[in-house]
Protein backbone atom coordinates (compact mmCIF):
# COMPACT_ATOMS: atom_id res chain seq x y z
CA UNK A 1 0.00 0.00 0.00
CA UNK A 2 1.13 3.49 -0.73
CA UNK A 3 -0.12 6.97 0.10
CA UNK A 4 -2.90 6.86 -2.54
CA UNK A 5 -4.20 3.53 -1.23
CA UNK A 6 -4.27 4.88 2.31
CA UNK A 7 -6.12 8.00 1.15
CA UNK A 8 -8.64 5.77 -0.64
CA UNK A 9 -9.13 3.58 2.46
CA UNK A 10 -9.62 6.64 4.66
CA UNK A 11 -12.16 8.07 2.19
CA UNK A 12 -14.10 4.79 2.00
CA UNK A 13 -14.32 4.78 5.79
CA UNK A 14 -15.39 8.41 5.97
CA UNK A 15 -17.92 8.33 3.14
CA UNK A 16 -19.09 4.78 3.89
CA UNK A 17 -19.00 4.24 0.15
CA UNK A 18 -16.79 2.48 -2.33
CA UNK A 19 -18.05 4.54 -5.25
CA UNK A 20 -15.10 5.50 -7.47
CA UNK A 21 -16.96 8.69 -8.45
CA UNK A 22 -17.42 9.82 -4.85
CA UNK A 23 -13.91 8.84 -3.80
CA UNK A 24 -12.35 10.58 -6.82
CA UNK A 25 -14.32 13.73 -6.11
CA UNK A 26 -13.38 13.71 -2.42
CA UNK A 27 -9.62 13.19 -2.75
CA UNK A 28 -8.97 14.56 -6.25
CA UNK A 29 -7.51 11.39 -7.74
CA UNK A 30 -8.72 10.44 -11.23
CA UNK A 31 -11.67 8.06 -11.22
CA UNK A 32 -9.81 5.54 -13.37
CA UNK A 33 -6.96 5.47 -10.85
CA UNK A 34 -9.40 5.04 -7.97
CA UNK A 35 -11.17 2.23 -9.81
CA UNK A 36 -7.87 0.45 -10.54
CA UNK A 37 -6.72 0.87 -6.93
CA UNK A 38 -10.03 -0.43 -5.58
CA UNK A 39 -9.69 -3.56 -7.72
CA UNK A 40 -6.15 -4.12 -6.42
CA UNK A 41 -7.27 -3.62 -2.79
CA UNK A 42 -10.05 -6.17 -3.37
CA UNK A 43 -7.63 -8.65 -4.96
CA UNK A 44 -5.39 -8.27 -1.91
CA UNK A 45 -8.51 -8.79 0.26
CA UNK A 46 -7.89 -5.51 2.09
CA UNK A 47 -11.43 -4.38 1.21
CA UNK A 48 -14.59 -6.18 0.18
CA UNK A 49 -17.96 -5.18 -1.23
CA UNK A 50 -20.22 -5.78 1.78
CA UNK A 51 -22.97 -3.25 2.46
CA UNK A 52 -23.43 -2.14 6.06
CA UNK A 53 -26.76 -2.81 7.74
CA UNK A 54 -28.33 -0.60 10.40
CA UNK A 55 -28.93 -3.29 13.04
CA UNK A 56 -31.41 -1.23 15.02
CA UNK A 57 -33.57 -0.52 11.96
CA UNK A 58 -33.30 -4.18 10.96
CA UNK A 59 -34.74 -5.21 14.35
CA UNK A 60 -31.53 -6.54 15.93
CA UNK A 61 -31.66 -3.92 18.65
CA UNK A 62 -30.38 -5.90 21.66
CA UNK A 63 -26.62 -6.14 21.98
CA UNK A 64 -25.25 -8.75 24.36
CA UNK A 65 -21.64 -9.01 25.46
CA UNK A 66 -20.80 -12.42 26.90
CA UNK A 67 -17.66 -13.53 28.68
CA UNK A 68 -16.98 -17.26 28.51
CA UNK A 69 -14.71 -19.38 30.69
CA UNK A 70 -13.91 -22.76 29.17
CA UNK A 71 -12.18 -25.98 30.12
CA UNK A 72 -8.49 -25.74 29.24
CA UNK A 73 -7.07 -28.32 26.84
CA UNK A 74 -4.49 -28.24 24.08
CA UNK A 75 -5.88 -26.21 21.15
CA UNK A 76 -9.13 -25.62 23.06
CA UNK A 77 -9.36 -22.06 21.84
CA UNK A 78 -9.88 -23.24 18.26
CA UNK A 79 -12.33 -26.03 19.09
CA UNK A 80 -14.39 -24.13 21.65
CA UNK A 81 -14.16 -20.92 19.63
CA UNK A 82 -15.58 -22.65 16.55
CA UNK A 83 -18.43 -24.17 18.59
CA UNK A 84 -19.31 -20.77 20.04
CA UNK A 85 -19.05 -19.10 16.63
CA UNK A 86 -21.50 -21.60 15.14
CA UNK A 87 -24.27 -20.69 17.60
CA UNK A 88 -27.03 -18.71 15.91
CA UNK A 89 -26.99 -15.09 17.03
CA UNK A 90 -23.28 -14.94 17.86
CA UNK A 91 -21.70 -12.33 15.60
CA UNK A 92 -18.18 -11.99 16.94
CA UNK A 93 -15.94 -14.35 18.92
CA UNK A 94 -12.67 -13.22 20.44
CA UNK A 95 -10.19 -15.52 22.20
CA UNK A 96 -8.66 -13.32 24.88
CA UNK A 97 -5.81 -13.21 27.35
CA UNK A 98 -6.55 -12.60 31.01
CA UNK A 99 -9.29 -13.92 33.27
CA UNK A 100 -11.78 -14.53 30.46
CA UNK A 101 -11.21 -17.10 27.71
CA UNK A 102 -13.64 -15.72 25.13
CA UNK A 103 -15.63 -12.54 24.60
CA UNK A 104 -18.70 -12.85 22.37
CA UNK A 105 -20.80 -10.12 20.81
CA UNK A 106 -24.37 -10.90 19.79
CA UNK A 107 -27.04 -8.73 18.19
CA UNK A 108 -30.50 -10.11 18.87
CA UNK A 109 -34.12 -9.10 18.22
CA UNK A 110 -35.69 -10.17 21.53
CA UNK A 111 -35.13 -11.18 25.14
CA UNK A 112 -36.48 -14.62 24.26
CA UNK A 113 -33.56 -15.08 21.86
CA UNK A 114 -31.17 -13.98 24.61
CA UNK A 115 -32.50 -16.78 26.79
CA UNK A 116 -32.12 -19.28 23.94
CA UNK A 117 -28.60 -18.05 23.26
CA UNK A 118 -27.55 -18.52 26.90
CA UNK A 119 -29.04 -22.03 26.83
CA UNK A 120 -27.01 -22.80 23.71
CA UNK A 121 -23.84 -21.64 25.47
CA UNK A 122 -24.61 -24.01 28.34
CA UNK A 123 -24.88 -26.91 25.88
CA UNK A 124 -21.24 -26.53 24.84
CA UNK A 125 -19.59 -29.20 26.99
CA UNK A 126 -16.30 -27.31 27.43
CA UNK A 127 -17.97 -24.12 28.69
CA UNK A 128 -17.59 -23.84 32.46
CA UNK A 129 -19.25 -20.48 33.02
CA UNK A 130 -20.62 -17.42 31.22
CA UNK A 131 -21.41 -13.87 32.22
CA UNK A 132 -23.55 -11.74 29.91
CA UNK A 133 -24.22 -8.04 29.86
CA UNK A 134 -26.88 -6.06 27.99
CA UNK A 135 -25.70 -2.92 26.29
CA UNK A 136 -27.88 -0.06 27.52
CA UNK A 137 -26.48 2.72 25.34
CA UNK A 138 -23.95 2.52 22.54
CA UNK A 139 -21.54 5.40 22.92
CA UNK A 140 -19.42 4.52 19.90
CA UNK A 141 -19.79 1.80 17.30
CA UNK A 142 -17.33 2.53 14.55
CA UNK A 143 -17.63 -0.27 12.03
CA UNK A 144 -14.51 0.84 10.24
CA UNK A 145 -11.47 1.34 12.51
CA UNK A 146 -9.78 3.42 9.81
CA UNK A 147 -12.12 6.24 10.87
CA UNK A 148 -10.48 6.29 14.30
CA UNK A 149 -7.26 7.73 12.88
CA UNK A 150 -6.29 11.04 11.40
CA UNK A 151 -4.86 10.53 7.92
CA UNK A 152 -1.29 11.47 8.91
CA UNK A 153 -1.24 9.06 11.88
CA UNK A 154 -2.72 6.27 9.77
CA UNK A 155 -0.27 6.83 6.93
CA UNK A 156 2.69 6.85 9.33
CA UNK A 157 1.56 3.69 11.14
CA UNK A 158 0.74 1.74 7.97
CA UNK A 159 3.88 2.81 6.13
CA UNK A 160 5.96 1.29 8.98
CA UNK A 161 4.35 -2.09 8.24
CA UNK A 162 5.16 -2.09 4.52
Amino acid sequence: MDEKDIRILKTIATLKSGSPDKISEEIDIPKSTVHYRLEKLQEQEIINDIFEIDLKKAGLNLTLITEVWAEYKSEYHKQVGEKLASIQGVNQVYFTLGDTDFVLISHLPSRKMVEELISNFEEVREVNRTSSKFVITTIKNEANPVNDYEYTELAAALSQNL
